[in-house]
């Protein structure tokens, strides 16, 4: 039987926190309510990793994570409960940083174009004069440096400080020999790795040079780099897998066929990012990594009064525009990455189309394309459309290139044209790099809406809006993710709460008056990013000084603005950091941070269980990414990687499982007793979530409601607290619920209610969110045993 989870939890599995210390939280995980336990990549990685997206080794469980003694572990433990596992799986690329631990990459290192390995990586030998080229050099004259070592096994390598390169057999005799005449006997070329911009010959993940892209669309290499992970599916071992980047694939949908005829068909859920009303392609997935649905959530509880103040404000911070139009900083930064980071990539495109004579016009065409286009990739012939929007905007921008586009756009919309295939890979990495990790820290007018798969420009949406979102999920996505916080968010879930509060009417207000206040006090110079900054500081407190700094030169270097990270500005960096000692050592600073967290606090975590509840029931497999089931108050990775107390978690769990009703308060008790309570009800009466319909309230304050039948679930959420509270409350509005059952009980509070017609001020009299059952339907304890029958 084809296994589907109601809800999973995700793991971060490193070192420090190995398989056998996920089996040992197994049974909280399942006394939370959890259905699956959902793994982060399990393969061998470059040692010190702490993420495991640089596989080097496909064939084992890594050693550091626990090794395949710790996966079985972790799976008897997680049979035993009755759970799931979700593992992820990285297909595009491999880690290179050290060649010495990634086989294939040493081999082609060593032989070149005739190591049987070659065929594994996308690399234009041509290009490199049959070499291919390692940007790892600090200087073009670094090769002064090179050491050539004999390694313990006897043959020779040549050494740049702690890197270690293969010496060809017969390239090098004694180890005085010239090392300099040695490389220049290699099948690689060590270069200065800011050349890598332009004169990269490998295909990389984005820009990181240390990580190659390997081409599994070759059957070998499906076969080679899957041969474990297959193991676990067919033993037994996992249930689903989660793809990481399949957008880099030369062919996502064909892989995704692959991957399901390989698999029997499992559970399989992609990361893709939607843009707008984009659909996902016809392919192999039971849906998204869930971006989309945390857009949903965090634009339905900010508040669009908020908008003209904040926007205005963030022009008189930029004081040389009118306002920030995004779509335009979009175009600019897009551009930039085309023309620097990701130049070498256009230049691989335009060798493509041309050859290696080709002219600077076809660079400009492709790189203006790649800039307008709307969406992260095409998939031919789906989504041919987008390039054709793309080559509409290019020629307005550019007339000058409309010969050039005219001549290459067709070639481009050929599905059997490599270029048209490699451009479709090259689409996503320009939008990321260009979107997310630059535009994103750009724009600062309201930095919860600066959130991988959402758009800035949308500020929010009303409640018909989600609704509609809601039910188009329902029809066609049904067991797509949704999430709040991944690994990849640039903020955690309540970080955004409690930004999202800002834009109430009058706590915009309030928050422009203390910016002028702290600007006047400690500023860096770049009104905009302070502006970003002071968000972040103030979503994320309590925040260790560390934690803050390291942020804060992390978010200024991707930025881009006033420094960056290949030239970084060291007096602009020297004032950041003085603006985050401040927050600590300054008491008028501190003062003022502190009024306003007090100022957003309440307001934020209102939000903070607002959403964690609209994300645990509406349509889709909800994720709990790990420790959120508390306050998550994590910023950009690896911030958001850090230990989970899971001691506490489970101490709170237990106490909560007595009855206790904790106040809404610093603690995170209730976002817990949310969490849970949500969990255990998907996963016991799943028959409750079979269906959506929109449950309105009426009277005074009913746009401050926000509910959903799911099929006898009902979901009651506050919008805009601050504005309710200044309006008095919830007065006599009231809440009609569905006919379908007699009696209803709140599954938070256990208070059962008799009548169809309820005073929204009763239903929320303790917490400012509730969740409805029929009386014979509650949450109840660990429903495990039911789950066993089903596996």
């Amino acid at each position: 039987m084809r296994l589907i989870p109601r809800s999973t939890y995700r793991v971060q599995v490193r070192a420090e926190f190995d398989l056998d210390q996920v089996a040992a939280i197994v049974p909280y995980l399942s006394s939370l309510g959890v259905d699956w336990v959902y793994l982060s990549p399990l393969l061998e990685a470059e040692p010190g990793s702490n993420h495991g997206y640089d596989v080097v080794d496909h064939r084992r469980v890594d050693p550091a994570r626990g090794g395949p003694g710790g996966l079985e572990a972790l799976v008897a433990a997680a049979r035993r409960a009755g759970l799931g596992i979700l593992v992820d799986l990285v297909p595009n690329h491999v880690g290179v940083a050290t060649p010495r631990h990634m086989a294939w990459w040493w081999d082609v290192l060593a032989k070149g174009r005739e190591s049987e390995f070659a065929g594994a990586f996308d690399i234009d030998w041509d290009f490199g004069a049959g070499k291919l080229r390692i940007p790892v050099l600090g200087s073009s004259d670094a090769l002064a440096e090179l050491r050539l070592e004999t390694a313990d096994d006897g043959s020779f390598e040549l050494a740049y400080f702690d890197h270690r390169f293969p010496v060809a057999a017969g390239t090098a005799s004694e180890v005085g020999e010239d090392p300099i005449a040695v490389h220049a006997r290699q099948h690689y070329a060590l270069m200065d790795w800011r050349w890598a911009d332009d004169f990269l010959n490998y295909r990389r993940f984005f820009g990181v040079n240390t990580l190659a892209a390997v081409r599994v669309e070759d059957p070998r290499w499906f076969e080679e780099s899957h041969v474990e992970v297959l193991r676990w599916v067919r033993d037994g071992l996992a249930d689903g897998l989660r793809i990481d980047h399949p957008d880099g694939l030369r062919d996502p949908i064909g892989y995704l066929a692959a991957l399901a005829d390989a698999t029997g068909g499992v559970y399989v859920l992609a990361e893709k990012i939607l843009e707008g009303d984009e659909a996902l392609p016809a392919w192999a997935a039971d849906g998204t990594t869930g971006y989309d649905a945390l857009a949903d959530v965090d634009r339905v509880l900010i508040d669009p009064a908020g908008e003209p103040l904040l926007t205005d404000f963030d022009a008189e911070l930029r004081e040389d525009v009118d306002h920030l139009d995004h779509a335009e900083l979009v175009r600019d930064t897009k551009r930039g990455v085309a023309n620097g980071l990701l130049r070498s990539e256009v230049l691989r495109l335009a060798r493509e189309l041309d050859g290696p004579e080709h002219g600077e016009p076809v660079v400009d065409a492709l790189a203006e394309l790649l800039t307008g286009f709307p969406v992260y990739r095409s998939y031919l012939p789906f989504g041919r459309e987008h390039l054709e929007w793309a080559a509409d905007a290019a020629l307005r921008e550019r007339p000058d290139l409309e010969a050039e586009l005219d001549r290459i756009v067709p070639r481009l919309l050929d599905p059997s044209e490599p270029a048209a295939i490699r451009f479709q890979q090259t689409s996503g990495m320009v939008m990321a790099k260009g979107v997310e990790d630059r535009a994103f820290y750009r724009d600062s007018r309201l930095t919860s809406l600066t959130e991988v798969g959402g758009d800035p420009a949308v500020f929010a949406i009303d409640t018909d809006g989600f609704h509609e979102r809601q039910r188009r999920r329902f029809e066609t996505l049904p067991h797509s993710m949704t999430t709040l916080s991944t690994h990849d968010t640039k903020r955690g879930e309540d970080v955004r709460a409690r930004i999202d509060a800002i834009a109430e009417p009058a706590a915009a207000a309030d928050w422009v008056a203390y910016l002028r206040v702290l600007e006047a006090l400690v500023g860096t110079g770049d009104g905009a990013f302070d502006h970003l900054l002071w968000q972040a500081v103030v979503g994320a407190w309590p925040i260790s000084r560390e934690r803050l700094h390291a942020y804060a030169e992390k978010a200024a270097r991707e930025a881009g603005d006033s420094t960056d990270w290949n030239d970084p500005d060291a007096d602009f960096e020297k004032r950041v950091h003085s603006l985050v000692d401040a927050v600590y050592d300054d008491e008028r600073v501190a003062g003022l941070v502190a009024e306003v967290v007090g100022m957003l606090a309440e307001p934020g975590r209102s939000n903070g269980l607002a959403a964690k509840l609209l994300q645990l029931t509406m349509p889709g497999v909800p994720d709990v990414y790990q420790g959120s089931e508390l306050w998550e108050r994590s910023l950009v990775d690896p911030d958001n990687r850090r230990p989970v107390d899971f001691a506490e978690r489970r101490a709170l769990l237990a106490r909560l499982d007595t009855g206790w009703l904790p106040e809404v308060d610093e603690s995170g008790a209730t976002k817990l007793l949310v969490t849970s309570r949500a969990l255990r009800l998907r996963r016991s009466h799943p028959e409750l979530f079979t269906g959506y319909s929109p449950v309105a309230a009426d009277g005074p304050a009913a746009d401050h409601l926000l509910g959903f039948d799911r099929g006898g679930a009902v979901t009651l959420v506050t919008r805009f607290p601050r504005g309710l509270a200044e309006r008095g409350g919830w007065g006599e509005t009231t809440v009609t619920l569905p006919g379908i059952a007699a009696r209803h009980t709140d599954v938070l509070t256990g208070l059962e209610y008799e009548h169809d017609v309820l005073r929204v001020a009763d239903l929320f009299a303790r917490y400012p969110v509730a969740l409805l059952a029929p009386v014979d339907g509650g949450a109840g304890p660990d429903p495990a045993d039911a789950r066993r029958e089903r596996r």
